[in-house]
């Protein structure tokens, strides 16, 4: 079984040996960086050496959102969860980092449960969008001729398939799959099952999200319940529409990022699959149908 190496960014020494210390009693791998130029070079010459990055926000040379800038441009780092580390929760700041691409923000310092919760949540949300990456565009090239479709689907793998499918029926795959993948997901945990926000929260933090989930699936008040998926391809776009058959949500609350549940452990796919995956993402009357379009080069 592989153990994941985490590097920490932080420019206090004192911090930096504490936190470590810690992360290795966990069971990680665990190197370190005085500042952000520091870790940059560590990265630049060994582009997979990390799979996990906590993040500084105030250190010399280069500090962690000049970093994370960088990082969230490079290619290379596309796929590295980074945890932003601060001791400063003004929203203007929390809101640049999550806008920038911080997985998570986490107050220094951090209970040991929820410093151990966060990178574990951290590495299993970017393994499941790995794995995604890895096998878009298998069936892009059959699906250039399907204009439009319906389908209906009931589970998170069933979702996970589903996504895929429609990012190789999209123009551009490897920008949609994690929009399409939060989606999707979304509309069966939150829309058929009705897993409220707090709900969510709670379970995280308990590690027993998954098994509410197909606790769930298997309810009398639930089993029976399936989302529909639209598919249309015109000439100018790739229209995708997703209704479930839940009571819907204030949805208005989280097509943009929040400050607000910066420190929760979850919350933030809408806004960052607005902002990334789409060009334009509309959700209808209660919440319970949402319209991701994606328009082909040169459309208006």
């Amino acid at each position: 079984m592989k153990t994941e190496k985490l590097l920490i960014v932080d420019d206090d020494e004192f911090f930096r040996t504490m936190t470590q210390e810690l992360l290795e009693q966990f069971g990680y791998a665990v190197e370190t960086a005085e500042d952000g130029m520091a870790a940059w070079e560590k990265m630049d010459r060994d582009p997979s050496r990390f799979d996990l990055m906590l993040l500084d926000k105030q250190m010399p040379r280069l500090d962690g959102i000049a970093l994370l800038k960088r990082i969230k441009s490079d290619g290379r780092f596309k796929e590295l969860p980074v945890v932003m580390l601060t001791g400063d929760t003004r929203q203007e700041d929390v809101r640049e980092g999550l806008a920038e691409g911080a997985f998570y923000y986490l107050t220094k310092p951090s209970a040991e449960n929820v410093l151990r919760l966060v990178i574990k949540n951290a590495l299993d949300e970017f393994s499941i969008k790995r794995e995604l990456r890895a096998l878009v565009g298998r069936q892009a090239n059959n699906l250039n001729l399907l204009h439009r479709a319906e389908f209906h689907y009931r589970t998170l793998p069933e979702a996970r398939d589903m996504a895929l499918l429609l990012a190789d029926a999209s123009v551009v795959p490897d920008r949609t799959i994690n929009g399409y993948s939060e989606l999707l997901i979304n509309a069966v945990e939150h829309g058929n099952l009705g897993i409220s926000y707090t709900e969510k929260s709670q379970l995280l933090r308990e590690d027993r999200w998954q098994n509410e989930v197909e606790a769930r699936l298997q309810h009398p008040q639930y089993s029976d319940r399936f989302v529909n998926v639209i598919l249309d391809k015109t000439a100018a776009a790739s229209i995708v529409t997703i209704t479930d058959q839940g009571s819907g949500f204030n949805w208005q609350a989280y097509v943009e990022f929040s400050p607000e549940r910066a420190f929760d452990l979850h919350g933030r796919g809408i806004a960052m699959s607005k902002a990334a995956c789409f060009d334009k993402l509309e959700y209808v009357g209660n919440g319970s149908t949402v319209v991701a379009t994606v328009l082909r080069t040169g459309a208006l």
